[in-house]
């Protein structure tokens, strides 16, 4: 069969979906990332139920796919799984009944199954099933390393599935379950065979990586888990995400600061620096905390970029609180920082609170949030003038090289935009660039070495 996965929400699923497309063609399947494809046998809908704004494009996209299976030619099945389905299966199949099946966030094998066995009935019904087809060793082992829906050189690492903190407006725990640590061991073989496919730099995922080996090793255990990739993967890149605040583990920070090949970047969402917001959001750490860890970063990593999400018009928030926030994002100085609306979530602690803070006060604080976050991005932007980088190209645009440095992740962070005078550089090659010209969430340079 030839199946299209479209995949909604965080990197999290984007990894669930290759491993989808991995256990998939090791069934004999042709898989593919195309949200625009509408020329396929079956189509898997990944979706995202995180918050309100990500549960609407779940909904509309699983919309225009009914829409694709109606009118397309091919298509006989349209397959939802996900967030979205783990939380309302029942209420979406009510309401959307042209979906032939829906499969929650544990449930990945049987969507292989059920395809592989329907795939069997329809090749059964035109005599194309011979003794040799992938069909006929249905537990065939799954390749490694899983194909990427990433450009290639960049790869999502999942280190742990699920999530043991209690913040009082997350649903992830509710949908995922408890935090599950991977061995180091297969991580670090899942990071060499990407690395030997070609991939330049690992992005280190969870949904909670300080967390990391607790449950498994009863330690903290990703400071060791840096060193090892650092050491034996070959990548020349490595970059740490969604790290948790409490407790955070120092030798983290040492193992960054160790290897070269670990970018200076820590992303950290600390979501406000209001205590008493904190405390009601569980999250585990009051101001002075916050401030603590972020002066450690500082000391131990001088030259690394925060980067950092909050929340706004969370119940109880007043414009004192606010202002607090405001003033926090003035001096703490972000290199990178995204801002949300607070959106109640159905089975939070935080449902109980209620939803006080007006919809058109929370979307004004986004915008000073965010004003004030784009005026020191294109001040320290500007700072990089005349300074040489080494870039990561991630794509060429007619004449123009889009890349990043260390201190940007791809999808969510500055880019570097260079003018084309080498044709022979290709995505995925590292280039040095001058920096001649800043913008507020971009930087332009020139090329002067590439290697």
């Amino acid at each position: 069969m030839n199946i299209n996965i479209i995949t909604l929400g965080c990197s999290k699923n984007t990894v669930d979906s290759e491993n989808l497309a991995a256990a998939l063609t090791a069934r004999g399947h042709r898989v593919h990332f195309d949200r625009q494809r509408n020329d396929c046998d079956a189509i898997i809908v990944n979706t995202c139920g995180f918050i309100g704004d990500a549960k609407e494009e779940s909904i509309h996209t699983i919309l225009q796919q009914i829409g694709v299976k109606t009118r397309g030619r091919r298509a006989r099945r349209l397959i939802v799984c996900g967030c979205l389905v783990e939380r309302y299966r029942d209420e979406l199949r009510q309401e959307m009944p042209e979906v032939d099946a829906w499969f929650g966030v544990h449930e990945w094998e049987k969507i292989v199954d059920k395809l592989t066995v329907e795939s069997g009935k329809w090749e059964m019904e035109s005599g194309r099933v011979t003794p040799n087809s992938p069909l006929s060793t249905l537990h065939s082992p799954l390749p490694t390393p899983r194909p990427l829906s990433t450009p290639t050189h960049y790869a999502y690492l999942k280190i742990a599935e699920g999530c043991n903190r209690s913040c009082s407006y997350c649903a992830i725990p509710l949908i995922r379950g408890a935090h599950r640590s991977r061995p180091i061991d297969d991580i670090v073989a899942e990071a060499k065979a990407l690395v030997a496919k070609g991939v330049k730099e690992l992005i280190v995922i969870s949904q909670d990586t300080t967390y990391y080996g607790l449950d498994l090793y009863h330690r903290r255990a990703l400071g060791e888990l840096l060193d090892r990739l650092a050491d034996e993967s070959g990548a020349p890149w490595i970059r740490l995400h969604y790290t948790y605040p409490t407790s955070f583990p120092e030798d983290a920070i040492d193992a960054i600061a160790r290897h070269a090949n670990i970018c200076n970047y820590i992303d950290i969402p600390l979501q406000h620096i209001n205590s008493r917001i904190l405390s009601s959001m569980q999250r585990g750490i009051d101001r002075e905390g916050t401030l603590r860890l972020l002066d450690s970063f500082r000391a131990k990593l001088p030259d690394a970029a925060i980067r950092t999400t909050l929340i706004v018009g969370y119940p109880g928030e007043t414009e004192a609180d606010f202002e607090e926030l405001k003033q926090f994002v003035r001096t703490a100085r972000f290199d990178r920082m995204g801002c949300f609306a607070y959106s109640p979530e159905e089975g939070t602690p935080a449902e109980a609170l209620g939803d006080p803070v007006p919809d058109e006060v929370k979307q004004q604080r986004v915008s000073e949030l965010m004003a004030i976050q784009e005026e020191i991005s294109l001040e320290k932007n500007q700072a990089r003038i005349g300074r040489t980088y080494r870039c990561l190209v991630d794509r060429i645009e007619g004449d123009t090289l889009v890349a990043r440095t260390e201190y940007d992740s791809p999808e969510v962070d500055d880019e570097v935009l260079i003018r084309q005078t080498r044709s022979s550089i290709r995505p995925g090659d590292f280039v040095q660039v001058l920096i001649t010209d800043a913008l507020e969430n971009d930087l332009v340079g020139e090329l002067v070495d590439a290697r």
